[in-house]
């Protein structure tokens, strides 16, 4: 079982997450502020870390950055703060995502399930995902089939064989160019979180060794899009950048 931290000084949003939490098998400690959060994360096991920016002691910010320095755990932003600066800046600090106030919980509920996945496949290889990251401590079934392959990757119908770079929709083979299959795999090594379009500009040169600049990035998902068609997982998250996630 997955043990949640949150970090939320909204006694409302903080007995709604928590209540809602719960119920999915999640155990969730609530702390208001900053330094009750640092004394929890010195005596608790922490697998994910939920974190408001506007604190009474202080800044989500910061106390993401001195998370970061001492820990290796993931953090998700839940902020009324929706400025694209704001966003920007929490991802590019390392955050695993940033969710604007208001929110319907089955997103938050999502994103968590996502980035405790990704967390699970990083720290394999030789591991399944672990059964305590799991509400209910049952993996489900995309799940077994991420982890019974290190050299793939799975979202929805989409497959990516890192070792044969080879992209599958269903059985079809997908030929992409050199820049979408980059494109397509960085997307699916990160599912679930968002990925700024200015962090994927810094990863992502062409066959020669050029920049790629924003143009040529929005015309290359869009022909990825049009490739992968009705199996397509890419979302775009609105003057941010985009998300590879499971289809509803």
């Amino acid at each position: 079982m997955a043990k949640i931290l949150l970090v939320e000084d909204d006694e409302t949003i903080c007995f709604g997450v928590c209540s809602a939490l719960r119920k999915k098998g999640y155990e969730v400690i609530e702390c208001s502020c900053v330094a009750e959060g640092k004394e929890l994360l010195s005596a608790e096991d922490v697998h994910l870390i939920l974190l408001d920016l506007n604190l009474p002691d202080g800044n989500g910010y910061d106390f993401c950055g001195w998370i970061k320095q001492n820990r290796d755990i993931p953090v998700i932003f839940l902020t009324v703060r929706d400025d694209v600066g704001d966003i920007t800046r929490g991802l590019d600090m390392g955050a695993d995502d940033y969710i604007t106030k208001p929110f319907h919980i089955a997103v938050l509920e999502s994103r968590i399930q996502a980035v405790l996945r990704r967390v699970a496949r990083e720290n394999l290889p030789g591991a399944s995902i672990s059964r305590e990251h799991s509400p209910g401590g049952h993996a489900s079934e995309g799940e077994v089939r991420e982890r019974e392959d290190h050299n793939e990757l799975i979202c929805g119908e989409i497959r990516l064989d890192k070792q044969k770079m080879q992209v599958y929709s269903g059985d079809e083979n997908i030929v992409l160019t050199s820049l979408e299959y980059r494109l397509l795999l960085m997307l699916m090594e990160n599912k679930g979180c968002i990925l700024p379009r200015n962090r994927i500009l810094e990863k992502i040169w062409d066959i020669d060794g050029n920049f790629v600049n924003d143009n040529t990035l929005t015309v290359a998902i869009k022909r990825l899009r049009e490739k992968l068609g009705q199996a397509a997982c890419i979302t775009t998250v609105r003057r941010i950048g985009y998300r590879m996630e499971e289809k509803k």
